[in-house]
């Protein structure tokens, strides 16, 4: 394992990494020097070879107000990465030094009602690398065994990092049968635009992709959407109704957290449809629930995470035999030290998928 040692301290022995730390409780991030961490009973240390931005951590750089009641700076922060496996800990028995790994993301408590139904990914004491625990915006990340994901060898570093939000998207359109069916993407942000490629993969008939973002939009095409709707341009609502015959969509995907949309899209659900709802809008949100969905007979889930393991294995799947193709998502790539372009880029729209190699 290669180390870098500071050069703040010439006597300085401790072995340090290059990482992004959300280093102070305001605006941005920065780029420092920290001990490269060492992995304790049942925990893996990752050479991290690319990491990728997510929204999540764009309201940690940006201090809102779920970061300023969530996380606790000074920390190292980012959730999705892949490596190589370089030191294992005590007790390790699955994993071998060597192996190209990511990661689920959620560290699970088994204990809790819902951890011994299996339905880990709904766990009441989970925990988030990179907003509950050190993260992988680094040069090296510690990981629990039970958390990783081994990769084929043969996959780029850039795809295998993405993996984990590509699992939100695979969980959010696969909780529905999409097979020959209408399904509509209310919010084309990198998930969203996932999304589309999944319920093409999956086999739906016919798919909408809705934003007010024009550069998402085009990226919705490339990924297979069969009809883009600018909603500040066109009435969401009208358009569907017409093309459908005034029957609504199949399976709606509400990805984008807006008020607006999210009426809409319990709006143009059909009778007996479903509506997905992966977004985390900031403040309550007011839907018509007796027209809507009693009426309407709709069924409605809430998203959550990744089902450990099975969303992984339906990603690998998909990926590996060629269903999937996300490449198109993957817009920019730079280097650890120039995060804040990458950050810039996602805080404007105008990107899709933004990696960082360390």
């Amino acid at each position: 394992m290669e180390q870098l040692v500071s050069t703040t301290e010439k006597e300085a022995t401790t072995p340090v990494m290059k990482a992004i730390q959300k280093h102070t409780a305001g605006f941005g991030a920065k780029l420092v020097e920290v001990p490269i961490p060492t992995p304790g009973a049942g925990q893996v240390l990752i050479k991290v070879k690319a990491t990728s931005i997510c929204g999540t951590d764009v309201h940690i750089y940006e201090w809102d107000d779920w970061a300023k009641s969530r996380v606790k700076p000074p920390y190292v922060f980012g959730h999705e990465f892949a490596g190589e496996v370089v030191a294992l800990g005590e007790g390790t028995k699955r994993i071998q030094v060597g192996q190209t790994v990511s990661a689920e993301t959620h560290i699970v408590c088994h204990q809790c009602k819902q951890c011994l139904r299996g339905q880990y990914h709904i766990c009441k004491n989970t925990k988030i690398i990179g907003v509950d625990t050190q993260g992988c915006f680094a040069e090296y990340v510690v990981m629990p065994e039970e958390n990783l994901w081994v990769n084929p060898e043969s996959m780029p570093s850039k795809l295998a990092s993405i993996q984990e939000p590509l699992g939100n998207a695979v969980h959010t359109v696969l909780a529905s049968d999409v097979s020959a069916k209408s399904v509509a993407i209310v919010g084309c942000g990198p998930i969203g635009l996932m999304a589309v490629g999944v319920a093409k993969a999956a086999g739906a008939s016919r798919v909408y992709a809705i934003d007010v973002n024009p550069y998402r939009l085009e990226l919705a095409e490339q990924m297979g959407a069969n009809v883009v709707i600018n909603s500040l341009e066109q009435n969401p609502l009208e358009l569907i109704m017409d093309q459908t015959d005034g029957d609504g969509i199949d399976v709606v995907c509400e990805m984008s957290g807006h008020p607006v949309a999210i009426d809409q899209a319990f709006k143009m659900v059909t009778a007996g449809g479903d509506v997905n709802v992966l977004s985390l809008p900031a403040k309550p949100v007011a839907i018509d629930l007796t027209r809507d969905v009693v009426f309407k007979g709709v069924r409605v889930q809430g998203i959550t995470g990744r089902k450990m393991y099975e969303t992984w294995g339906q990603v690998s799947t998909l990926l590996a035999t060629g269903q999937l193709n996300v490449e198109p998502i993957i817009t920019h790539v730079f280097k650890l030290e120039e995060f804040e372009q990458g950050f810039e880029l996602m805080r404007a729209g105008k990107c899709g998928k933004v990696v960082l190699l360390p």
